[in-house]
């Protein structure tokens, strides 16, 4: 019984380098694929530095870009972005068991381990059924979603339309934010289609679905059975629709009159796009107003909506809204001297609580550097970036959200780099991250150790 234990400990210690391991194995494929010349228009080679980070924000479906989509990349090119984007979106590890599950192989200890953190189960009961129903949703969600964008961008563009709606629907979901509407202007995303109600709300809803997470799902899924919402879903739904109408108001109050965004709009265009911007900045990167041109107050404001993101084991990033709301109602716990942190009339343990600070700490960190390198190689460039655009542009790419002030398409080569690991870590999770450096795992030994006091 001990050596099992053991044995379970070792195989939960390797599931984050199994993970890392095949987000980088794809990520290095994507960008091999993307340097060759049938990748791009012209026919020539992409330079190598372009494809990682282009291979990268696709894999971590962040959508920061250096090159226009649909202007740069060919045909093909665009299906190995979006096959990228597929397979970040649920995962290499999601996918492979799926496969194994459907071709009848049965799963080990270490393969049920390495799945279950791969889509944020926390117990192999029924497993098996989850990750099939998390592919099942998935596909038929994507597909419900390319065919109400296919009413608008078939009359528009005939046969091309249906690939379009394809790729914006997969892209949507996973919350990635690329788009191949570059024929429309160069990065002009949703920017034409704020008064296209179909375009706008198809997209919101599958960005909100797809950010809500693979638990949440099967939830609301078996609801009409059991009548019954685990705590984790009344948190993520809760907190979902808070931070969607707090950041409706946000945009909506401070770029009223901004004639960069909203000023100029129609009232319904201002709502809707409001509405949008609020939806997509937490997760997703599309964009339908010009997000450089927006006030410094709102992007601090975005910057915060961002950092936050979606649900744990969603195809969004972010340090998820169920850590904000442990780190809440933990900080609501000390100020009412009380011992443990109360969501919803339930306890929350301490473990989750530390797991909480350190993937805040962690994931600031991430930020932190991803900030100073982009302001620093700018200062030495003399490109003028400004401070608050930078810190956008770290905190976008660490939460996998893909909106740019700008900063991305004159950013240096060291810049690239670090967003390209910020958004690594981001898509990975932080705390996956760092436990994947661990030269072996902890052997957990028992020993008593004596009370230090230090003073707050």
């Amino acid at each position: 019984m001990k050596d099992k234990a053991q044995r379970r400990k070792s195989i939960m210690a390797l599931s984050p380098r199994v993970i890392i391991f095949s987000f980088s194995g794809i990520i290095l494929a994507g960008t091999l694929l993307l340097i060759l010349p049938f990748s791009s228009r012209t026919g020539a080679y992409t330079p190598f530095w372009d494809a990682l980070f282009t291979a990268t924000s696709a894999t971590c479906v962040t959508g920061l870009v250096v090159y226009d989509t649909y202007q740069y990349f060919s045909p093909i090119g665009q299906g190995i972005i979006l096959c990228l984007i597929q397979i970040g979106g649920l995962g290499l590890l999601t996918f492979t068991t799926f496969f194994n599950i459907l071709v009848g192989k049965k799963l080990g200890l270490r393969g049920m381990q390495v799945a279950s953190d791969a889509i944020n189960a926390d117990t192999f009961e029924g497993l098996q059924k989850l990750i099939q129903t998390v592919v099942a949703v998935a596909l038929i969600v994507e597909a419900i979603g390319a065919l109400m964008l296919c009413a608008t961008f078939i009359p528009r563009y005939g046969r091309e339309g249906v690939w379009i709606s394809v790729f914006l629907a997969v892209s949507a979901f996973c919350n990635a934010g690329f788009d191949i509407l570059g024929r429309e202007g160069t990065f002009a995303s949703l920017s034409h289609y704020n008064g296209n109600f179909t375009v706008m709300f198809t997209i919101m809803a599958l960005i909100v679905i797809g950010g809500l997470g693979f638990v949440v799902w099967r939830d609301l899924l078996e609801y009409r059975r059991t009548r019954h919402l685990k705590l984790h879903t009344k948190v993520v739904l809760g907190m979902t629709a808070g931070l969607i109408i707090a950041g409706f108001f946000l945009f909506l109050l401070l770029e009223w009159n901004n004639p960069r965004t909203l000023g100029d709009m129609e009232f319904g265009n201002r709502l809707s796009a409001a509405l949008f911007q609020s939806v997509t900045t937490r997760t997703a990167g599309f964009n339908s107003i010009d997000i450089a041109g927006m006030e410094d107050i709102t992007k601090l404001g975005a910057c915060l909506l961002m950092f936050i993101g979606a649900a744990p084991g969603s195809t969004a990033g972010g340090i998820k809204v169920t850590t904000l709301a442990v780190i809440i109602m933990t900080v609501i716990a000390v100020i009412r001297d009380k011992d443990d942190p109360m969501v919803l009339h339930r306890r929350v343990s301490k473990t989750v609580v530390f797991k909480a600070i350190a993937v805040m700490a962690l994931s600031f960190m991430a930020v932190v550097v991803a900030f100073a390198v982009i302001l620093f190689t700018s200062h030495l460039r003399g490109t003028g970036v400004s401070s608050i655009d930078a810190l956008f542009e770290s905190v976008s790419a660490f939460a996998t959200v893909g909106l740019s002030a700008g900063v991305t398409g004159i950013a240096s080569i060291p810049s690239k780099i670090a967003l390209s690991l910020t958004m690594f870590i981001g898509r990975v999770g932080p705390v996956t991250f760092v436990l994947s450096l661990a030269l072996r795992p902890s052997k957990n030994r028992k020993e008593v150790i004596p009370e230090g006091k230090i003073y707050l």
